[in-house]
């Protein structure tokens, strides 16, 4: 059931007057429901709380884990394996296949738990006016009309029209994407945009927090039907389809399949039209089918995935589903927040104006550290050190020294004041050195109408008014003498707002005694200066940005700011460039989908965008061809997050929400990080395609030589447990050692590949076919050179083809560089694990036990340098097509020409 929000008026209630509001609810504004009114309306419209969608049993989520055709193959190759007697085979497929299905059910049960999460925000008590008495009442209780009250440190338990705002402010940013916190009036509002919520300032939406002040406000919505409800919404609609490695491994599955039965039909067919046993031939063309397929696939992307989670762990970025790890590496499109993100999410002031000069503040976060840097003058100082006492003096947030978990200054409450503080700090003024100097006595709070704040400080000799708010507003109350001064100020301001600052005047004055009313203390008041307070970019971001762009990889900012705010970030970290500005969300609601799609590769930035636009812009990307990647910290980002082909949450600053709907978590809310990230993508996803290559290749070379000798009219070279063996072999140690490779030269140099890219291309399966073939050549032309001179024949051609595959794995660490270039101690597990093999392949021909196992013979020393000589052949071809590859890449290159690698999105 989806709670009216009220009773369903013709007007929205941001649009209406208190009374007007209060009579539709039908309730008291100064009194509230009756407690009997209130237990019917909850009767009616339900508790407030957030609707979960329909658990899924734990057993279909398993079975889901089954629906993919990799998994059915391995299945059908376990049941065929146990028919032939091969029980070793068949309990190594099953614990593939049950290990798979594990990790994906993790996953899924994990996803479940984003709308959980959202469902955590609401406070478990509010304070509500009911029968015109205060009471404590569970959040989940609050109904339409109820009179909640707010005051600084709570959240928003519902959605609520004001009904008072006593310099009350509250912090929107995790619905909104606002960096500053919002202040709160009263009045009606009947021309704002209806999309956006950033512009309802007589609203609070459940699960903001009051940062300052107190206010009340009437219940208009609870539960779903709340902006937070309407999130969940999203969120639960919101659902990612499957990451570019799981299509192309579900495709590489299908065509396994086909190719494994049709192997069957014809190795079966051929071996008996002439004249071999079936009992023998269909053992032979089942063991063919099932070493064509490479059930080690699935374990060694599992191992390469988890140990790049490891490594990305290592670099602060923590993977909460192990497939979002290869799908940065195909990355194409990253779509950035920018509070928290790009910027650091705090309000530091970076410019000062005072009548004597202009000042550049340095230093990063609240701490005093850093300087304020002028010209020296001392009447500049002095102009200064008033400015700085009137900051720390006119302010009510409070400084936290560093501590856990992030070992930086804290704030308690707001933060553009925290920024005041930090200023004052850097000159090494407190607000407690201050205040023990000259004591605060009485207040006018800040609010949105009077857009200023004042405080009165006892004096020896009288009283001391610090000032501080918007020009505009002090301007009017400073003394007649300082309206040249005020008319300088005004263009300073209009050239930091027009950078995307944002302007505090201060101002001070001093009387003999307390006025009476306060308010005429605003008079007459002296300006001491400018202050530009800005959320600075990270300073790693534009770096960042640079090497996603080197990358091949598009950076996009998507915020809920303000379109000037935007577009100062994105200048500062290089993501705008001369006049270009700030799509904004009003102009992206005017345009179709088609329009969005056009537009989207030439747009840079998205201001005031709200979450449903946001989702708009990935999905516009998206019909682009693109691989997107969304980061975001609010719970208004966790939409998107859950759309993107990979969501990817702030650790510090995200909400709980944003991180359960995210596929990786940075834990130090660095937006460099997701570029480390994205290069240990692309690496993991070379380490799969190597090893993709590898074992078609020698799958390749195993079914072209039972082929060949069944077309031949050769003797069947090789037996169903040899088969077997062979497969094993390179399923095993040389195959999961070729995942753990380094990365390549030149990794973050290239663009993404293109996300419709099949695993086959570039030339995989072109390179499986040959190099296949070459191992049959060798095999079968060793196999009628030994039949002839009477030498273990079979035997031969058994270990020839094994250890032809072990050098095929050594060539196959790169499609460019030469094994010499890249050293053996670059990857000394390979080297490892071809030794071992090659050990155990030795023990199959000499140990006399083993030898009645494979039907081996052993070989003397001429037969086995012959056969060793023979092994090398797969390996000498791979170095010379990589070879003949790097020269041409040469000559292409000195004659201006050369071909482009694939990439963007187009």
């Amino acid at each position: 059931m989806r709670p009216a929000s009220t009773a369903e008026q013709a007007a929205p209630h941001w649009t209406l007057a208190v009374d007007d509001v209060a009579a539709a609810l039908r309730t008291d504004p100064a009194r509230g429901l009756g407690g009997t009114e209130a237990a019917g309306r909850r009767e009616r419209v339900g508790p407030n709380e957030l609707a979960g969608q329909g658990s899924t049993p734990a057993w279909r989520l398993a079975i889901g884990q089954l629906a993919n055709t990799m998994t059915a193959v391995l299945a059908t190759a376990a049941i065929v394996t146990a028919v032939i007697g091969d029980v070793r085979d068949t309990v190594v497929i099953l614990a593939i296949v049950v290990l798979n299905v594990a990790i994906g059910f993790a996953q899924e049960y994990r996803a479940e738990r984003a709308l959980t999460a959202l469902q955590a925000l609401t406070r478990p008590a509010a304070r509500v006016v009911r029968d015109g008495e205060v009471q404590a009442v569970p959040a989940a209780e609050l109904v339409p009309g109820d009179l909640l009250l707010l005051g600084q440190g709570e959240l928003v338990a519902a959605d609520v029209r004001l009904t008072q705002a006593r310099a009350l402010r509250v912090d929107e940013a995790a619905l909104t994407g606002e960096s500053v916190p919002v202040d709160k009036t009263t009045q009606p509002l009947p021309g704002v945009d209806a999309s956006l919520v950033a512009e309802r300032r007589n609203m609070g939406f459940r699960g903001t927090a009051v940062t300052g002040g107190r206010g009340a406000g009437l219940v208009v919505a609870t539960g779903m039907a709340t902006e937070l409800g309407r999130l969940a919404e999203l969120l639960q609609s919101a659902r990612p389809g499957p990451t570019p490695l799981q299509r192309r491994l579900a495709a590489l599955g299908r065509w396994l399949a086909a190719a494994a039965l049709l192997v069957c039909a014809v190795v079966f067919t051929a071996g008996v039209l002439r004249g071999q046993p079936v009992e023998l031939m269909f053992l032979t063309a089942v063991s063919l089918a099932v070493a064509a397929i490479p059930e080690g696939l699935p374990a060694v992307v599992t191992v390469a995935l988890a140990l790049g989670a490891r490594r990305m762990a290592r670099r602060r970025a923590l993977v909460r589903k192990l497939p979002a790890v290869e799908t940065l590496g195909s990355v194409t499109v990253i779509c950035s927040d920018k509070t928290g993100t790009l910027t650091g999410n705090r309000m530091l002031v970076e410019r000062v104006w005072t009548p004597a000069g202009r000042y550049r503040v340095t230093g990063a976060g609240y701490a005093p550290a850093g300087a304020v840097e002028g010209d020296g003058d001392p009447e500049a100082d002095a102009w200064l050190t008033r400015l700085l006492a009137v900051a720390a003096a006119c302010n009510d947030a409070t400084l936290r020294p560093p501590g856990e978990p992030d070992g930086e200054w804290g704030v308690t409450g707001d933060p553009t004041e925290a920024g005041l503080l930090g200023l004052a700090g850097k000159r090494g003024v407190t607000r407690e050195a201050v205040e023990r100097e000259r004591p605060r006595v009485a207040e006018l709070a800040f609010d949105a109408d009077r857009r200023r704040m004042a405080t009165f400080h006892r004096e020896p000799d009288g009283i001391w008014v610090a000032a501080k708010g918007a020009l505009e507003a002090l301007a009017p109350r400073l003394q007649p003498a300082d309206a040249a001064l005020a008319r300088e100020a005004a263009a300073v301001a209009a050239e930091w707002t027009a950078g995307g600052r944002r302007v505090l005047a201060l101002a001070d004055r001093r009387l003999p005694a307390l006025p009476e009313p306060l308010e005429a203390g605003e008079a007459d008041l002296r300006l001491v200066g400018l202050v530009g307070i800005a959320d600075p970019p990270r300073p790693e971001s534009a770096e960042a940005v640079a090497a996603c762009r080197s990358a091949g990889i598009t950076p996009v900012m998507i915020t809920g700011d303000d379109a000037r705010t935007a577009a100062a970030v994105a200048r500062r970290v290089g993501l705008l460039e001369g006049d270009a500005g700030a799509l904004t969300g009003v102009e992206l609601a005017r345009m179709d989908d088609a329009d969005l799609a056009a537009r989207v590769r030439t747009t840079a930035v998205f201001a005031r965008t709200s979450p449903e636009q946001k989702l708009r812009i990935i999905a516009a990307w998206k019909r682009r061809g693109a691989v997107v990647a969304m980061t975001g910290d609010g719970v208004n980002d966790a939409p998107a997050l859950r759309r993107a082909d990979i969501g990817v949450a702030m650790g510090v600053t995200g909400t709980d929400v944003s991180k359960e709907a995210a596929d990786m978590v940075l834990a130090d809310d660095n937006f460099a990080t997701i570029v480390a990230a994205v290069a240990e993508g692309r690496r993991i996803y070379d380490n799969i395609r190597r090893f993709v290559r590898y074992l078609l290749t020698t799958n390749s070379g195993e079914i072209w030589v039972m082929f060949l000798a069944s077309l031949l009219g050769l003797p069947v070279p090789l037996l169903p447990v040899q088969i077997l063996w062979v497969n094993l072999a390179t399923d095993g140690l040389p195959a999961i050692a070729l995942g753990l490779e380094p990365a390549e030269r030149g990794t973050m140099r290239r663009p993404p590949r293109p996300p419709d890219e099949s695993i086959f291309a570039r030339g995989l399966w072109q390179h499986a076919l040959w190099v296949g073939l070459v191992m049959a050549a060798v095999c079968l032309g060793l196999l009628v050179v030994a039949r002839d001179a009477g030498w273990p024949w079979q035997t031969m051609v058994f270990t020839t083809l094994a250890l032809l595959q072990l050098g095929s794995a050594l060539a196959d660490r790169s499609e460019r560089d030469s094994f010499f270039t890249l050293g053996a101690a670059t990857n000394p597990l390979l080297l490892g694990a071809v030794l071992v093999t090659l050990a155990v392949q030795l023990a199959i021909v000499y140990v006399p036990a083993l030898q009645g196992v494979f039907r081996t013979r052993p070989l003397g020393p001429g037969q086995l340098a012959v056969v060793l000589a023979a092994a090398t052949a797969a390996f000498w071809a791979i170095e010379a097509d990589k070879l003949v590859r790097r020269v041409r890449a040469r000559r292409a290159a000195g004659g201006g020409g050369g071909v482009r690698p694939p990439g963007g999105c187009g």
